[in-house]
């Protein structure tokens, strides 16, 4: 009897372990199951969530497929970036000479050197803004263009011009036009005053520019304090500079057009020597760099004028 019950016991214990050994190995596979539907889920999460680093991803096909994909479009981005600043660098060396080592910071503080040397050593540029009264609206947003144009080309230039804008007052008309028109006007480096040219420089040292005076200018000097009249004038009144420098005593002078150039025939018979200021003083400048008058009358008259070079084969 014992016999009996010991070996039923036996068996009830062979068979309880079969059981759970069962349900272990089912837990196992469920297990394994679930890990990877986990690993494969995880893969399939948007590509923001980035895997730590130095660790394997073991992603699906298709994942892998499309990292590949947009690390190229990465790539190629770098390369073009890379080439286009390369490009760059080549033009500016090969156009303008300027060493591409500088930056655009040290360039500026050059610029700024320059001008505040010329306030000091260089020729003077007067421009008489006490002639506003003659100009309307339209003519005074003209000429704070050519005042825009005259002080980009003087910061360009070798030689300096250290330039006054005389008659000025900030509440005109004129200076509301120029801030409307001119980025950074309030920071150009000149002199703004209220007082007239005439008040400003003793008298002997002014030379009135006005394309109405019988003397031509011969030469650009230091000592001297060139004036012109900042007046844009569609309606022509003639003499007015010439008269106002008249009036003062102030000795005169016209650019050396009828000198070195000449007349050209067009449809209009259409011949003048009134410039912009701006283009006066491109004039001015490049005679003062280069002591030529065919070379700076050339950058500064333009073929509309009805002028060109004595020889010229225009």
């Amino acid at each position: 009897m014992d016999w009996k019950l010991e070996g039923s016991t036996q068996r009830t214990e062979s068979l309880l372990l079969q059981g759970q050994e069962g349900i272990i190995e089912d837990e196992d596979g469920l297990s394994e199951s679930f890990q990877l539907l986990q690993i494969d889920v995880e893969c399939e999460q948007p590509e923001s969530k980035t895997l730590p680093t130095g660790s394997a991803p073991w992603c699906s096909k298709n994942v892998q497929r499309k990292q590949r994909h947009w690390e190229r479009i990465v790539a190629a981005k770098k390369s073009g970036r890379k080439q286009e600043k390369e490009r760059k660098k080549a033009n500016r060396s090969e156009n303008s000479g300027i060493c591409t080592q500088h930056s655009k910071r040290f360039l500026r503080a050059l610029t700024k050197e320059k001008l505040l040397e010329a306030k000091h050593s260089g020729p003077r540029l007067c421009i008489d803004l006490s002639m506003t009264h003659h100009m309307s609206k339209k003519e005074m947003s003209r000429l704070a263009g050519q005042i825009r144009r005259l002080y980009g080309s003087n910061k360009k230039a070798d030689k300096p011009f250290w330039i006054c804008l005389t008659g000025f007052t900030i509440d005109s008309p004129l200076y509301e036009e120029c801030l409307r028109m001119n980025d950074g006007f309030s920071s150009y480096l000149l002199d703004i005053v209220e007082e007239d040219c005439f008040s400003l420089f003793p008298l002997e040292t002014l030379v009135y520019l006005t394309p109405d005076s019988e003397h031509a200018l011969e030469d650009v000097v230091l000592n001297r304090v060139y004036v012109l009249g900042g007046l844009v004038d569609e309606s022509i009144q003639k003499k007015v500079t010439f008269q106002k420098a008249q009036e003062h005593s102030v000795k005169t002078a016209r650019l050396p057009i009828q000198e070195y150039m000449v007349r050209r025939q067009n449809e209009k018979n259409y011949h003048s020597e009134i410039l912009a200021i701006n283009q006066v003083f491109d004039i001015l400048s490049t005679y003062f760099d280069t002591h030529n008058w065919p070379k700076a009358l050339k950058k500064g008259v333009s073929p509309g004028k009805g002028y060109v070079l004595q020889n010229s084969e225009e």
